[in-house]
């Protein structure tokens, strides 16, 4: 490991309980990290530009549940940072309308680990 310090971060947990294959959740991985990524582009350039410059930090998390996932967007919205909640289509393994991941970011890495420090990685 390098040791390099990133100020900028995009953290995806992701919900263990719903024994997805792992191809599924790459899937949904990435749904949520694009997904949150092009709101904050939108919203806050200056941070996107910021963060893609700096080489895209992203981390991925495991939760329990989703009253966990939803427990994250709550911290999230209360702390003004931009997040994706992705809800699966219901096309393979999952039924329409599950949510399956909360991408929190990016955005200042001091203020990303408010909401998902105390999370195991992935």
């Amino acid at each position: 490991m390098s040791g390099r310090e990133f100020k900028f971060k995009q953290v995806i947990a992701v919900r263990t309980d719903l024994g997805m294959s792992k191809g599924k959740i790459a899937v949904q991985v990435a749904h949520g990290s694009v997904s949150a990524s092009e709101r904050v582009r939108v919203t806050h350039q200056h941070v996107w530009k910021a963060w893609f410059n700096e080489g895209q930090k992203k981390v991925a998390v495991k939760v329990a549940s989703e009253d966990e996932l939803l427990e994250m967007r709550r911290m999230a919205v209360d702390l003004g940072i931009p997040f994706a909640l992705i809800r699966d289509a219901g096309m393979t393994e999952l039924p329409p309308g599950t949510t399956t991941v909360i991408a929190v970011g990016p955005a200042r890495a001091e203020l990303i680990d408010k909401v998902t420090s105390d999370l195991k990685l992935l």
